[in-house]
């Protein structure tokens, strides 16, 4: 196993990892895309996903942060997605560790839940600053 997977297998340990249905039922959650512009422009984007890049990802979803979304709290349940399940997983250990206990990811991605037929809308979303 090379050092990436071990590192992504100790980061998967502790999310409760969600697949796309499961995601699409939740209602108290909210749904973080942390895929590039390019990406969301060329592929789509979930409806009422919250676009924020990955390097504004802990500054914008710090519970206790003076640049936090609005609302964000330590009971937020936060499920980043990417494109397909990999970078996510990282991030939401990073949310997890920056105190939103609750924070995971969605299993295979954007193109996962595109794969499943849910609902999409057309890309190019600025993401959140």
């Amino acid at each position: 196993m090379s050092a990436v997977d071990d590192n992504l297998a100790k980061a998967r340990l502790g999310l409760n990892r969600v697949t796309p249905a499961e995601a699409h039922r939740t209602n108290d959650a909210v749904l973080v895309d942390i895929r590039p512009i390019a990406n969301r422009q060329a592929e789509g984007e979930i409806p009422g996903a919250l676009p924020i890049e990955r390097i504004h990802l802990e500054w914008r979803l710090d519970p206790h942060g003076s640049h936090r979304v609005e609302g964000i709290t330590e009971d937020t349940t936060v499920i980043v997605f990417c494109n397909e399940g990999y970078a996510s997983s990282f991030a939401a250990r990073d949310l997890q560790a920056l105190g939103l206990p609750h924070a995971t990811d969605l299993i295979g991605g954007f193109r996962a839940w595109t794969a499943e037929g849910l609902p999409t809308q057309e890309g190019g979303t600025p993401a959140i600053p």
